[in-house]
């Protein structure tokens, strides 16, 4: 797929499935603005999709939970490309944990990072969208956005935030041509599970490129349709 003179923006691209979803679109031509805040992450893919796609890459540290960052990063890509066409929200953390061991400080940095991180996102890139009549929001709740799991109590409530705010912000933006995919996928061995203690085999979980490989899809559909929910889960956990 040719996606060129496309503006792709990345929140979350520094590792795991952002990252793979770069590597991506810079093959099919997209032009792309990349953040997360691990800067050495970032300059290392910059330079890894300028060399190997030849594509042009705008990358910023940004902390997706602040405002004044979200704000200067956006107006920077608006600059640089005039507009933007697709934005995946891949930023998020984790804590699984018997509910009475979840903290106090583990449910804050859950919500602002899962939530308040999308919806400060959103709402930078929301009328950029409105204004060009048309455009794309891939988010990834996972399916912990729309099931329960024990242990698992605070994540949820984060993860369900996500699907409900953006469930809404797509009945809001529909007739502004601004198409949301929410993307529930099943365990995805990534580093999320590094500082993750319950016990899980990762080896039979979604590869990083499946998982990236089913968001290029979602990002890419054309004609009338809305990829609204995708739901893909490990061979070993098929519902």
């Amino acid at each position: 797929m040719d996606l060129s003179g496309t503006s792709v923006v990345i929140i979350g691209a520094g590792r795991g499935i952002g990252r793979a979803a770069a590597e991506m679109f810079a093959e099919a031509g997209a032009d792309l603005a990349i953040a997360s805040r691990t800067e050495a992450e970032l300059t290392e893919l910059e330079f890894k999709l300028e060399r190997e796609s030849g594509a042009r890459v705008l990358s910023r540290p940004v902390d997706a939970t602040d405002v004044s960052s979200v704000t200067r990063f956006v107006n920077e890509v608006i600059n640089a490309r005039g507009r933007i066409d697709t934005l995946v929200y891949a930023a998020g953390t984790g804590a699984l944990k018997p509910f009475a061991e979840t903290t106090e400080e583990d449910f804050d940095r859950l919500m602002a990072v899962n939530v308040r991180g999308a919806f400060l996102v959103c709402r930078a890139v929301l009328p950029v969208m409105e204004k060009q009549k048309g455009g794309r929001i891939i988010a990834l709740p996972g399916i912990l956005g729309r099931a329960p799991m024990a242990q698992a109590a605070a994540y949820c409530a984060s993860k369900y935030a996500l699907t409900g705010m953006l469930k809404s912000l797509a009945l809001e933006y529909k007739r502004a041509g601004v198409r949301i995919s929410l993307l529930h996928f099943g365990g995805v061995n990534s580093s999320f599970w590094d500082r993750i203690t319950m016990r899980v085999q990762r080896e039979r979980m979604l590869t990083v490129d499946a998982a990236a490989r089913a968001l290029f899809f979602a990002a890419t559909q054309e004609g009338e349709g809305v990829l609204n929910e995708l739901i893909l889960q490990p061979e070993s956990h098929q519902l």
